[in-house]
């Protein structure tokens, strides 16, 4: 006879779901957004973030 194991549900807070969205927000814009994301400051931003994709060694060109 198998004996399964029956595993518990582990609660995650809610601001930690949310931090990981912000996460997620955050590593789009810095290794895949071009400018579209954050409009009438792309010229500025994009290149701050261009700058920060060739330093985490993502491709960006």
């Amino acid at each position: 006879m198998e004996h399964t194991e029956q595993l518990e549900r582990i609660k995650v807070p809610a601001l930690a779901w949310i931090l990981v969205a912000i996460a997620a927000i955050g590593v789009y814009a810095v290794s895949m957004d071009n400018g579209a994301l954050l409009g009438n400051m792309a010229g500025t931003a994009h290149e701050l973030f261009h700058d920060a994709r060739h330093f985490v060694g993502a491709p960006c060109h």
